[in-house]
Formats: C-alpha cells, sequence, structure tokens
C-alpha cells in the first residue's frame, strides 16, 4: 500500500514538472508550423474545390492522325451548357499527382479558368510522359495542334471556340498552329514564344537556335535538363486503360531524373557536339539522326538548312488571320525575333485581325512576368515598380474573343504597352517602334587603344577622318565570359540580368566606346542596329557588341548584346563569306530591340569584343564546321573607323520623353 501511495505520488510530481516546462517553452516552438504539412492541406484544399465546381477528366488518350495517343487532362464547368476552351500544351510535366510531395499538384490554374466558365484542357507534348511517339523540337504541331483542336471543338461539352495561352515552350508551338487556320481556333495568347519563331524579315535564329548565326548555347542544357533527348523511356501500352492510368498516375510520373550537371564546366567541352554525350546524356535530336519530321542532328544544321522548315516552327510566309495576345520581355533569350513577327503579323494580316494585335513589353526574364514586384530586379537593376495584372487581361481578352462579351480591360489597352526601363514606367504607343521615333548615329573613333574602359575609345557624332583601328586578340581558350543579358535555362553557368560590366571592361580584348554624357534625358525605344568594318587574321570570327547606360559615378549597367558570325555576314541564304588577312570587311549585325531612358549625365557605352561565352558557342576561327571540331586557332582581330570606314551604331530615339 505505502508502494502504491509513493508510485502515485512520484508520477504526480513527474506530471506537475512535466507541465512546468512546457509552459515554460514559447509557444512558437511548441507549434511550429510544417511548411510540407501546410503546402500538402493547402494543395489538398483546392483540390477539393476543384471537384465542387469541375468536371474532372484525366488521362484521356486522344487519337492523332497516325494513330499515336496524346494525354489530355481536362477540367470543365459543371452543369450542360456548352463551354468554351482555353488549350494548354506543353513538353513539361503536368501530371495532376504530385508524386515526391503526396499530394495533388497545384490545381490554381484549372481552378480559375474552371471558375471563369472555360474548360481549361491540358495537353502533353508527343514524346513526352504518358504521351506517345517520338519528340521533335515543337512537338510536330502542324498535324498534332490540328488534330487537337478538332478533337476538343467538337466534344459535346464545348461550343466550338478555342484560345491557346502559355509561355515559353507552352507557347512556342502556338503560331505554326494558328497560320493552319483552323476555324474553332478563335484567338491565342503567346508569352515568351521566341523558342517558336523561326525566319521572319533579317532574323534566322530557327527558334532561338542561333543569334548572328552562333548557337545559343541555352539549348544544350535545356535538351538535358528537361529530359528532351528521352526517345528511350518507360511507357504504357497502348491499350491501358483511362482508369488504369490514373490509378498509375498517384504512383509514378514518367518525368526523368538526369543527374546534375555543372554546366559551368559542361559548356566548354568540345566538339560541341558531344557536349551531351560528355555529361552522361544519351542520344537524340540534339545530334544524331532521328525518326522525326526535321531528321535531327540540330547541332549540325546552318542558319537556313531545310530541315528548321519541316517542323513546328512559324516562319513570315505562314499567314496569321487571328486576334492575337503577344507577351514579350527584354531581358528574354531574344525579344527582337518576337516583335519582328509582331509586326509581321499587323502587316501582312487583313486589316480587321491587324487591328487584333496586342503587345505587353515587360522589363524581366523569360517568363517572369508575374514576379515583378514593387522594386523588380533584373540582376543588379531596380526597374521599380513593373507589375502589371496579366490575368485580368488575359481573361478580359478571352471573355471577348470566345464569349463574345464587351472588356473594358481591352477598351484601355493600347496596341503596344512597353516599359521604359530607366525611366521605370509603363508606356503606351500605337507601333513598335512608338510614332515619332527617329535614328541616330554615333560613330566609333579612339587614338587607337580602346581597350578596356581604360582606353580612349569615344562615340561621336561624325565618323573621324583618319583610321587608328582598334586592336585586340581573340583567344577561343579564353573567351570572354558572359555576365548578365537576356537568356534562359542555362543553370548556374550564366548570370541573366542586368549588371555593373566593369569586370569585363578591364579585359584588354574589350573594346570600349563611350558617348559624351547626355544633356537632356533621352529615350531610345526601337531597333539597335551596329555596323562594323572589321578585319581579322582567321579565316572566320565572330563579333559581339554590348550596349550599356553608364551612370554618372562610373557604374555600367548592360541594356542589350548582340552577336554576328562573319562567314554569314552577307546574309543567311547566301554563300558562306570567309575572311583574308589584311582585308577590310562591313558587317552589320541583326537589329536588337530595347526601352531605355538614359538620364541627364548619363552616357551610352559599347563594348565589342569577339566572344561573349557561354551565352553563345565559340567561334574556333578555323573557318570549319566549329560543331565538331576540339581544335582552334587565336585571332587577332580590329575594328576600323575612318570616313572610309564609318563603324557606328545606329539608336532609335522616341522625341520629347519627359522623366
Amino acid at each position: 500500500m505505502r508502494f502504491n501511495q509513493l508510485a502515485t505520488a512520484f508520477a504526480g510530481a513527474l506530471a506537475t514538472f512535466g507541465l512546468s516546462l512546457l509552459a515554460a517553452t514559447p509557444v512558437a516552438a511548441q507549434q511550429k508550423p510544417d511548411p510540407q504539412a501546410e503546402l500538402i492541406a493547402k494543395r489538398n484544399a483546392t483540390e477539393k474545390e476543384l471537384e465542387q465546381v469541375a468536371v474532372i477528366d484525366r488521362k484521356v488518350m486522344i487519337k492523332m492522325r497516325d494513330g499515336k495517343l496524346m494525354a489530355a487532362d481536362i477540367y470543365r464547368p459543371k452543369g450542360d451548357g456548352k463551354v468554351p476552351v482555353i488549350f494548354v500544351r506543353t513538353p513539361y510535366n503536368f501530371n495532376f499527382w504530385d508524386v515526391k510531395l503526396g499530394a495533388p499538384r497545384d490545381m490554381t490554374r484549372e481552378l480559375e479558368a474552371v471558375k471563369h466558365g472555360y474548360a481549361y484542357v491540358e495537353i502533353q507534348e508527343r514524346g513526352h510522359f504518358f504521351s506517345q511517339g517520338n519528340y521533335d523540337i515543337l512537338g510536330m504541331p502542324l498535324s498534332d495542334g490540328t488534330d487537337e483542336l478538332k478533337w476538343m471543338s467538337s466534344q459535346p461539352w464545348s461550343n466550338g471556340k478555342v484560345g491557346t495561352t502559355g509561355c515559353s515552350s507552352t507557347a512556342e508551338w502556338q503560331l505554326a498552329v494558328v497560320a493552319q487556320d483552323d476555324p474553332s481556333l478563335a484567338t491565342f495568347n503567346v508569352q515568351g514564344f521566341g523558342a517558336g519563331v523561326g525566319h521572319v524579315g533579317p532574323y534566322y535564329e530557327q527558334g532561338n537556335w542561333y543569334r548572328g548565326g552562333a548557337v545559343q548555347m541555352l539549348f544544350i542544357s535545356w535538351i538535358y535538363d528537361y529530359g528532351i533527348q528521352n526517345q528511350v523511356r518507360p511507357m504504357f501500352p497502348s491499350n491501358t486503360s483511362q482508369a488504369e492510368l490514373v490509378n498509375a498516375s498517384h504512383f509514378f510520373d514518367l518525368a526523368p531524373q538526369m543527374p546534375p550537371v555543372d554546366w559551368d564546366k559542361a559548356f566548354w567541352h568540345l566538339p560541341e557536339n558531344d557536349i551531351i554525350k560528355a555529361v552522361g546524356g544519351p542520344p537524340g535530336i540534339y545530334e544524331t539522326h532521328m525518326p522525326v519530321a526535321t531528321g535531327g542532328d540540330m547541332i549540325a544544321r546552318a542558319p537556313n538548312d531545310p530541315a528548321w522548315y519541316k517542323g513546328g516552327l512559324w516562319h513570315e510566309n505562314m499567314k496569321i488571320s487571328k486576334p492575337g495576345l503577344w507577351f514579350m520581355s527584354w531581358f528574354d533569350v531574344s525579344v527582337s525575333p518576337n516583335l519582328a513577327a509582331y509586326n509581321e503579323v499587323r502587316r501582312t494580316a487583313p486589316k480587321s485581325v491587324a487591328d487584333q494585335q496586342y503587345a505587353v513589353i515587360a522589363p524581366v526574364l523569360h517568363c517572369a512576368y508575374t514576379r515583378a514586384t514593387e522594386h523588380t530586379m533584373v540582376g543588379d537593376m531596380d526597374m521599380g515598380d513593373a507589375r502589371f495584372d496579366y490575368n485580368d487581361l488575359v481573361y478580359g481578352w478571352f471573355d471577348h474573343y470566345l464569349k463574345g462579351e464587351d472588356s473594358p480591360i481591352l477598351d484601355k489597352q493600347p496596341k503596344v504597352m512597353y516599359y521604359l526601363m530607366g525611366a521605370n514606367r509603363w508606356e503606351k504607343a500605337d507601333t513598335w517602334p512608338p510614332a515619332g521615333a527617329t535614328t541616330q548615329d554615333l560613330y566609333f573613333t579612339s587614338e587607337g587603344r580602346a581597350n578596356t574602359l581604360y582606353g580612349n575609345g569615344k562615340l561621336v557624332a561624325a565618323a573621324p577622318t583618319t583610321d587608328h583601328p582598334d586592336q585586340f586578340v581573340y583567344d577561343p581558350a579564353n573567351p570572354v565570359p558572359t555576365f548578365g543579358g537576356g537568356g534562359c535555362c542555362q543553370g548556374t553557368a550564366v548570370k541573366f540580368g542586368s549588371y555593373d560590366q566593369r569586370p569585363q571592361e578591364a579585359r584588354n580584348d574589350v573594346l570600349v566606346y563611350d558617348s559624351e554624357p547626355f544633356k537632356q534625358g533621352t529615350e531610345v525605344s526601337g531597333p539597335i542596329t551596329v555596323t562594323l568594318y572589321v578585319s581579322s587574321s582567321a579565316k572566320d570570327t565572330d563579333f559581339t557588341f554590348k550596349v550599356s547606360d553608364v551612370y554618372p559615378d562610373g557604374r555600367a549597367f548592360n541594356i542589350t548584346e548582340n552577336i554576328q558570325r562573319m562567314r554569314y555576314r552577307n546574309g543567311y541564304d547566301k554563300p558562306l563569306a570567309w575572311m583574308s588577312p589584311g582585308q577590310v570587311y562591313k558587317v552589320t549585325f541583326q537589329p536588337i530591340d530595347t526601352s531605355y531612358y538614359f538620364k541627364p549625365g548619363h552616357k551610352l557605352r559599347v563594348d565589342v569584343s569577339s566572344s561573349n561565352f557561354p551565352r553563345f558557342d565559340r567561334n574556333l576561327n578555323t573557318g570549319g564546321n566549329n560543331y565538331d571540331e576540339d581544335k582552334w586557332v587565336i585571332g587577332h582581330n580590329a575594328i576600323h573607323h575612318d570616313s572610309e570606314h564609318p563603324s557606328k551604331i545606329t539608336i532609335t530615339v522616341v522625341p520629347n520623353t519627359a522623366l
């Protein structure tokens, strides 16, 4: 009995002691939220809400004309009414179940579309995840896109009208499909769509694969990192039932788990056509002949290779006659072909359709529109408050063109809304470039040593009478490293955006030319074109330029950049043009667009060199194929500037801009 009393007393003391410890512990520590649990709860709540308002039909396999099946998830409002369709097609993973999290993926977009009265149809690109077939760049959209449109517009719940939307690879297939003029496709919204533009005007970028004939290396890392070469991959038998596919989606989503690659090192590998192989990637469309429309072997193609015209790229001869909402950004991979495509459609479409093309150009990186903040940072440059309600505009657009409703949002929207960097504000225009814009030439000059920011390179109003060439050595083993600029998808190898360029400008292989300080604020909005007179000891080489805003304190923030491979200086549809030592050649770069306000006291700076790596691949200077070589030669390059060789930069100036 005594033992029991002692035991009871001891237990009570422990309980009291425990309670006192608990009371002394901070409440926050007791109730520290579990981010994973919160995310799972949020995802489950969204899915539950979606189930309440939507008819959900997942893993629907849609047959293409060649018999291959494409996987679709469909979300539509409950009820018997017919509704318009928002169509999203992507090579990326949209499996409805987050296998690693053990919960639904974020269904916010699907829920939002259904609440707005739309069916939301997501279709997986050919050759990815649950869809069958072999993937080609853009997934053969001319056949698949048309087949998918016909299928969804003919469903009993569809009102027969379809609108497309999406950014990057979810947008890049759209223009070529729009050009097929399917009657069910009523309108389109393309965002960050440069890799869907082939040849337009002076641009032969062929889906951002090239710039000025140099390879944009982002695709090498993108093709590997996202498993784009996945010709050997797990697939379900074609007779697998929808119920089995839905159930299987809870266990695995077929997403490749690529071993991580240090691209900062991997991009250096030579020959270039072996880069993916060197990091352990599989063979595929990058460097191998494949049974797809374009044939694969992408790295071996020239900028005007016939293969580029056999796949899903949009080219200027493909007419568009649908209303379009175009989103672009100044620090994307390549905004100028996007703007050229927009202008081409406005120029060639019937007037009623030409008047239904609207553009928004933001001061952000690739597809970062909705990530703008009160202080939008692009690299180290503060772009100010660049926020804009894209969602309201997109739904206002679809309400008008898919439902036939009046849209007060569209009534207020200009044909071109662009962000004027430097002044950090949105501007409106009826055209691009804005009405009233004029060109201004600034000529390169020096006393023969424009090397580094400590040299004597200048930009002046008239070409100098005497030539004092600026010379530098371009060594492919020691290229100028990329530091900022527009781009995406290169891992940690490149920091995109705007940064102080002075560390780069301390290199002896960088020529630096400065204007006088602006006496009054100047808006430069439109194309920038650089014309150089150059010579080289090499048979072939590259030239690059970079435009910067130089602050009164000396900081130099990059605005835009370009490159030109000399073998293509006469045109991409012309015979290759080689160089001879001692000869001076004229080269005009493709126009590159921007919108920037130079404040009083600031200067415009142009850096010239022969490399910008790994943003662009290195020219090995041999005159060979470049992509299959592992040896190089050093180039002794020069810029000439006098009345006979008037090297210059041509800027587009918009008058009467008040800050």
